[in-house]
């Protein structure tokens, strides 16, 4: 590792310093993926079945992938600073063209340039640019140098499987997408990952944090889309009031004391494991976070749309099939995020939110006949719940956890 902060390096770059805060180009560089994060949403509810729904899964987990490189790479040099800046910028532009192409992903229009095609040469582009970047950083260090040498194989397969897969249609573009993200995500967890270099705890931290937030900007804007052509009404009121509750419980449940004991846990192991840390609590275990956030817009964006839309429905109609299950089932799979970072950075089980993820499971079929308003209150009272339980519960440990002194 110091070997990267005194060589000189083939590109012109500043290395962070263990306190580095997020620059305002990567803050720029999301505001790509939060654009990205609205095409998916639009997406699956443009196509609201169970293969419609497996197909924004993927892609969210290839635009996680995406963002997750950077914000390692970053941790080890400004983004804003020298050559760097420049590289990080034409990445966004590959993920800009992504994101553009993500209405074509699994079905090309008539017309144009072929969209499976697109996105496989966009994403090919970004990870070429990282993985180039990266080596480039790494001068010096030959430990990392050998670790992305063992990195590139699972990355060039998951972009070939990619464009084998804008050749195919249905089940087996479907699942050839499946397996390139397996082999890039497989391979980076067989690797080990102690060649990696991590930092800036709190840089990487604040990263991830950021990102939720992000995603969260993403719930709230599926309830503005999801009534954009209707007038406004006391049902609409009622129902994006209710849905702003919800994200902002999933705020508390992240921000309140998540953030901070996924940072300490961080800053305080051994740099010899820190990355391996960092990859299983932050690049794995946020990922189920993220898409669950976003599985939950599409379920708000659903609900919104029953309680406004009088010509297409009742007011006493209850949201049905894939449209309930993903706004239970996107809170399902956050807590569950969290229960696992929460496991693998305090060695703790968060019983708290595995009680609230099953009681999410067993509400949803007693649901199935209440009205639409009805299924999000029951959402929102679930976590309401939790967020009021952990208050009490953990108030002096969040204290102390916050603030620095001891209970």
């Amino acid at each position: 590792m110091s070997g990267m902060t005194t060589r000189r390096t083939p590109i012109r770059s500043q290395a962070t310093s263990e306190d580095q805060p997020v620059t305002t180009l990567e803050l720029f560089f999301d505001l790509v993926f939060v654009f990205a994060l609205t095409q998916i949403t639009a997406l699956m509810a443009h196509d609201l079945t169970w293969s419609g729904v497996i197909r924004g899964v993927l892609l969210i987990g290839l635009l996680w992938w995406s963002w997750i490189g950077f914000s390692w790479l970053c941790n080890l040099v400004k983004a804003d600073e020298g050559s760097v800046r420049g590289v990080v910028m034409a990445a966004m532009g590959a993920m800009f063209v992504i994101a553009l192409a993500i209405p074509e992903a699994f079905h090309d229009l008539d017309g144009g340039l072929p969209g499976p095609v697109v996105i496989a040469i966009a994403y090919f582009t970004f990870r070429a640019l990282h993985l180039w970047l990266f080596w480039l950083i790494a001068d010096g260090d030959k430990v990392l140098r050998r670790t992305l040498a063992r990195f590139a194989p699972s990355m060039l397969a998951g972009t070939a499987l990619l464009l084998v897969a804008s050749q195919f249609h249905g089940t087996t573009q479907t699942l050839l997408w499946g397996a390139a993200l397996a082999a890039d995500y497989g391979g980076t967890y067989l690797i080990d990952a102690r060649g990696w270099r991590l930092r800036s705890a709190a840089h990487f931290a604040e990263r991830h944090g950021l990102i939720i937030i992000i995603a969260l900007g993403e719930s709230i804007v599926a309830i503005g889309v999801g009534v954009t052509d209707l007038p406004i009404s006391w049902p609409i009121l009622v129902a994006s009031l209710l849905g702003l509750i919800v994200s902002s419980a999933m705020w508390w449940i992240y921000f309140d004391a998540t953030v901070h004991y996924g940072e300490q846990a961080l800053a305080s192991e051994p740099v010899e494991t820190r990355a391996t840390l960092g990859r299983d609590a932050y690049t794995f275990m946020h990922f189920p976070m993220v898409a669950g956030i976003v599985l939950l817009a599409l379920g708000l964006k659903k609900v919104l749309e029953y309680v406004g839309d009088t010509e297409h429905h009742q007011l006493d109609d209850p949201l049905k099939g894939i449209g309930l299950y993903a706004l239970f089932f996107g809170i399902v799979l956050y807590l569950l995020g969290h229960v696992g970072f929460k496991w693998r950075t305090t060695h703790r089980l968060g019983i708290s939110r595995l009680i609230t993820a099953a009681l999410c499971v067993i509400a949803l079929p007693l649901v199935g006949k209440v009205p639409a308003l009805g299924q999000l209150a029951v959402l929102a009272v679930l976590l309401i719940g939790l967020v009021a339980f952990e208050s009490v519960r953990f108030a002096q440990e969040r204290e102390a956890l916050k603030h620095g002194h001891s209970t």
